[in-house]
């Protein structure tokens, strides 16, 4: 069997592992994408894909990653969270893994509430907070797979013209 054809299938599934990792929490999706696509690039000798387009979609990961966690904090501190509270979000995220699809959605808000209540909050207050805390998650999270399809794209044009 070819040895570009084996770099190409590693490419494919860490590419596909990255756009799945856009959603799950737990895997870093936005830089296992980059990282299937720089192996493609690699693997036919960068002919199509090269150091100008790998470059802008290194840029496009790193304002994925940067905005995914700036969306959960000014999320939640829009709301007014205190420190007790965004560490409780994050704790809710990596808990909520562990429970599936309700686990992710829920996760954000019930961490930052609890978190807020525990730092002496109304639960009105800790309410809000935790609303606030989960839709900077949403957010995130949106941002982080419309980059990463932007990603995709840019990849794609560069590998048909290139």
């Amino acid at each position: 069997m070819d040895a570009h054809i084996l770099w190409y299938a590693l490419a494919g599934i860490l590419i596909i592992a990255g756009l799945a990792g856009t959603i799950v929490p737990i895997l870093p999706g936005v830089p296992i994408l980059f990282l299937g696509m720089l192996i493609a690039a690699w693997a036919n000798h960068f002919a199509h894909v090269g150091a100008f387009t790998l470059g802008i979609l290194g840029a496009l990961s790193v304002l994925a990653l940067s905005v995914d966690v700036l969306a959960g904090l000014l999320g939640a501190q829009r709301a007014g969270a205190s420190r007790a509270a965004v560490i409780g979000a994050a704790l809710g995220t990596l808990i909520g893994l562990f429970f599936g699809l309700p686990g992710l959605l829920l996760g954000p808000f019930i961490g930052a509430l609890l978190g807020e209540l525990a730092a002496g909050g109304t639960l009105h207050k800790a309410a809000g907070v935790g609303i606030g805390a989960w839709l900077g998650f949403l957010i995130g999270t949106v941002f982080k797979l419309a980059v990463c399809f932007a990603m995709l794209g840019i990849f794609t044009l560069a590998y048909v013209v290139g």
